[in-house]
């Protein structure tokens, strides 16, 4: 059965065989886009529904589980398939995603479109293009609309509708208040069910798919929840965050819709899962789960999605932990970790009844295989592999690494080494920055860029420095108003640490990042001029008090605010902390890579600091790239970027790559 069910997978996405692999790992196959990225069961387990893409071509794809065969659905326009619901048994919703100027990743249309899981009946639902005859009824019908359609609730017990959130596109930059529908999934037909009390809200429904909670960010971008008790009835605000007080967010109801499973502040903690008692409207005292250590990151569900079991962190490893004894997850969850050791397992959809599910299994090394589940069985047969082309074993491994800040903050990363030199000393060293910085982190997982410079014969250390997510808001706190000091405090000691272990030696470092790390890796080299030999920024933040007045963060009131509170608004004290002006420090040899299109950093920040090196007579590399926007999307883009930064990091470490490091 393993082999028929692959096979006919196989001829339905017409995947090619037979590929040979040259024993090295080329930057065209690093810059791929994965050929899967979400794969979904029906209800009833006759369907499945994956994004993949098909010569170069994104599609999506239909497989029919019992007939073992399929078909390809093509977006419109060259789009490509954002995500994807189960409306019903045989009923697939989608939404579509375009390239637009300023982002490095497809931009949703805000179109909904349906098609059943044979491939009949497509339909364009809602959106800016949908329309559609004229019927004498007093239900609103399917006509074009300037919004944005977000799926609520596939209303599990009808068939026939789910819950739509709608927000116009003409409200303003700072969004408007969301409005609920209860949409037809044949034709698009609608009606309203609910107004957002705060804007751009996301809402939970109980499992009779009632609205309850909806939860936004004020114009100070403080928190915001709201709860109602039902529908028609008045929303009552339940939390109100400030710049001291967070407050708990609802996540989903219990199966029995008598609680509701919420974050909750418990002291000592970094991160608790908490139970809200819906009739007494009071969290209980006792969390259901909490870490020292780490925050939450996403919640276990029961394979009929009905009932919270289990909780997935990352403290280094990814790990799940049960929160419901004996549970049919997380004993599918154990096998499969058992059949497939070193691989993170981690449940993406279920049937209904719980008996079959699509589970995803990844590492450091590998872009991850999906599985199908059987619980008849207790076995997983293979599906698809995210990323064929790559051979886990030419790949560089990721190990979590801890160690202090000079203030005794403990801080967590990752270190990755070439391949073979996994024990190795004294190897050229890239200290790799993430960007955000606020609320995003380094995770242990595949990683193409790491990949780059690690299979290409450079250590990488990556640093989940104060500010980052994954261990408690209050870890992420800590890094507000520390841009150019805490923050870059915690990457400093970080390179000091790998120094002192004997990783790398001083003098063969160079530090690179996109984004915020862009500005960390510029503000690196000018802070400790003697630490890094060279520094590439991607993207970056070069000139803070332009954060202010260019890039779309501060186009609304929200994002000023948030700026405010967690970059500051000292005009000195950002300009002293701003790289374009500390030149006079700079030692290390620089890259610097813009994307023309960016709207998230403006290309005036890389294109001031490059007018800043060039007046100074200060050479250095530059990639600009007039089409790309915040992070390189296109492959031969971004292939191109992986050749052009390890011949930088070749000639400014010494040429020191590959055969360096002693045993």
């Amino acid at each position: 059965m393993k082999k028929l069910l692959k096979r006919a997978v196989v001829c339905a996405l017409c995947l090619l065989s037979g590929t040979v692999f040259a024993e090295s790992v080329s930057f065209a196959d690093l810059a791929r886009h994965v050929q899967y990225d979400k794969v979904k069961i029906s209800p009833d387990g006759h369907y499945l529904a994956a994004t993949t893409v098909v010569n170069g071509k994104p599609m999506l794809a239909l497989v029919d589980l019992v007939k073992q065969k399929g078909t390809m659905v093509r977006p419109r326009e060259g789009n490509q398939v954002v995500d994807l619901w189960w409306a019903n048994d045989h009923r697939v919703l989608y939404t579509e995603g375009t390239k637009v100027a300023g982002w490095d990743r497809p931009f949703s249309t805000g179109e909904i479109f349906a098609i059943n899981g044979d491939g009949s009946g497509s339909e364009l639902l809602f959106g800016y293009r949908a329309g559609g005859p004229v019927k004498a009824t007093l239900i609103q019908q399917r006509q074009p609309e300037r919004a944005t359609g977000e799926i609520i609730d596939t209303l599990r017990h009808d068939d026939d509708h789910v819950l739509i959130g709608v927000t116009p596109w003409d409200s303003g930059a700072d969004g408007d208040f969301t409005k609920v529908y209860m949409m037809d999934v044949r034709d698009g037909s609608k009606h309203p069910i609910a107004i957002a009390p705060v804007r751009s809200a996301e809402f939970v429904t109980d499992n009779k798919g009632v609205v309850r909670f909806a939860f936004g960010w004020d114009a100070r971008a403080h928190m915001q929840v709201f709860y109602r008790e039902g529908d028609g009835k008045p929303w009552t605000l339940l939390f109100q965050g400030t710049d001291e007080k967070d407050v708990s967010v609802p996540y989903t109801f219990s199966r029995d819709d008598t609680r509701v499973y919420m974050s909750c502040i418990v002291p000592g903690t970094a991160s608790a899962l908490c139970q809200w008692d819906v009739a007494t409207q009071a969290m209980q005292e006792k969390p259901v789960w909490s870490s020292a250590v780490a925050g939450l990151d996403g919640l276990v569900y029961s394979l009929d999605g009905l009932d919270v079991v289990g909780v997935n962190s990352m403290p280094g490893m990814p790990t799940t932990e049960a929160i419901v004894a004996g549970s049919d997850t997380m004993k599918a969850i154990i096998g499969m970790s058992k059949e497939f050791p070193g691989e993170s397992v981690r449940i993406v959809s279920s049937t209904d009844d719980g008996s079959k599910a699509v589970a995803l299994a990844s590492s450091d090394m590998d872009p991850g295989t999906f599985y199908l589940w059987d619980a008849a069985t207790g076995k997983a047969s293979v599906l698809l592999q995210r990323a064929p082309w790559i051979k886990p074993d030419l790949m560089a491994s990721m190990e979590p690494v801890e160690f202090k800040a000079r203030d005794g903050l403990t801080l967590h990363g990752y270190l990755s080494t070439p391949p073979g030199k996994e024990k190795s000393k004294h190897q050229p060293l890239v200290v790799f920055v993430h960007g955000g910085p606020f609320g995003i982190r380094d995770e242990w997982a595949y990683d193409s860029y790491v990949q780059a410079l690690a299979t290409h014969g450079y250590a990488v250390l990556q640093v989940n420095y104060r500010g980052s997510g994954g261990y408690g808001h209050a870890f992420v706190k800590a890094g507000y108003g520390q841009w150019g000091g805490k923050m870059q405090d915690d990457l400093t000691d970080a390179t000091q640490w790998a120094i002192q272990q004997g990783i790398t030696d001083a003098g063969r470092i160079c530090i690179f990042g996109g984004s915020y790390g862009g500005y960390a890796a510029l503000e690196g080299a000018v802070k400790e001029p003697d630490l890094y030999r060279c520094a590439i920024g991607y993207v970056g933040v070069y000139d803070l008090t332009l954060m202010y007045s260019k890039g779309d963060a501060s186009d609304q009131v929200a994002g000023k605010s948030f700026l405010r509170y967690s970059l500051g608004s000292d005009s000195a004290a950002l300009a002293a902390h701003s790289p374009v002006n500390q030149l006079d420090s700079l030692k290390a040899n620089v890259m610097l890579v813009v994307g023309g299109q960016d709207t998230r950093v403006p290309p005036q920040h890389g294109e001031s600091l490059h007018a800043a090196l060039q007046k100074r007579g200060i050479a250095h590399e530059w990639l600009y790239k007039g089409d790309e926007g915040h992070g390189f999307y296109d492959e031969k883009n971004e292939a191109e970027l992986f050749e052009r930064v390890t011949q930088f990091l070749d000639r400014n470490l010494s040429g020191q790559s590959a055969g360096a490091g002693s045993p």
